[in-house]
């Protein structure tokens, strides 16, 4: 019996990288300067979704006003920072190395019954709490770097890489990070690596979410850009257990995507009623 076909609807996810690019360029830089600011601090893992975010800061604010950080653990791979250090190389940027092994340490030896995703989780935090003193340092907005699909799934540390300024790839599927990476020049060897946070030793995304970007891209854009039911998008092929499975992760994982909610006692209540821009536009 020969097995169905697995449904491939990746070409609608293809995007203009030349006006992406411009959008997000524009978009950094707007965010930067309506602030007040002109600099950028920027995690640098050394994958593609660092390497993407630094290639568009240092083309919207220069690469003399983005300071990239490498944050590795001991049981990073030293790949991470060979990678990294292409990046920094080929644009220019101002960069540092800081090592969270003896930040993170002490409280996994409080705590020895810290599994690898706990671990992960205070390393993701404490990293951030090293980009934010360099912000205040330094005088540069934290740059995010978790795409679409990271978002939507929940796939990311909330008050970790969760928790920066402004967020330019965040409606960006991996597939279209993976175009407009390819079209502004990020090193291939970057590209065509696995996809991994590098929390530990081995971990790779798509090992640890049980499938692959490229399937559940699919479903995600058919669920959420589409509007597609579950069964709606079964009906175009996909695994109908797959579907009700990533329509549950997204549905689990919406607080991570909204600012924390706030009972509403009064007539206008922040992030119901009172709102930007428009409550203070012409004051």
């Amino acid at each position: 019996m020969t097995a169905p076909t697995k449904p491939n609807l990746l070409h609608r996810l293809e995007i203009d990288t030349t006006l992406t690019q411009r959008i997000l360029v524009g978009f950094i830089r707007d965010q930067i300067h309506k602030v007040g600011m002109r600099r950028a601090v920027i995690g640098l893992s050394g994958g593609i979704d660092s390497a993407l975010s630094a290639y568009l800061s240092a083309e919207a604010l220069g690469p003399e006003n983005v300071l990239a950080l490498r944050m590795p653990y001991r049981a990073s791979a030293a790949s991470s920072l060979t990678d990294a250090d292409a990046v920094i190389e080929a644009l220019g940027l101002r960069a540092d190395t800081v090592d969270i092994t003896p930040m993170v340490e002490p409280l996994f030896a409080r705590f020895p019954d810290m599994n690898n995703v706990r671990k992960g989780n205070v390393m993701a935090r404490q990293r951030m709490i090293v980009l934010y003193d360099q912000s205040a340092a330094w005088g540069g907005l934290v740059m995010g770097t978790s795409n679409k699909t990271e978002f939507l799934l929940g796939y990311s540390t909330i008050y970790g890489d969760s928790g920066v300024a402004l967020q330019p790839l965040a409606d960006l599927y991996k597939a279209q990070v993976r175009q407009l990476a390819a079209a502004v020049g990020v090193p291939p060897a970057i590209i065509a690596k696995p996809p991994s946070a590098d929390l530990w030793e081995g971990q790779t995304d798509e090992g640890e979410l049980g499938f692959t970007y490229d399937d559940v891209d699919q479903v995600l854009y058919l669920l959420v850009d589409e509007r597609y039911t579950v069964d709606e998008v079964a009906a175009e092929g996909f695994d109908a257990a797959f579907v009700a499975d990533v329509w549950r992760r997204v549905k689990a994982n919406h607080y991570k995507r909204t600012m924390p909610n706030i009972a509403k006692v009064s007539r206008r209540t922040i992030g119901h009623d009172f709102l930007y821009l428009r409550d203070w536009v012409g004051r």
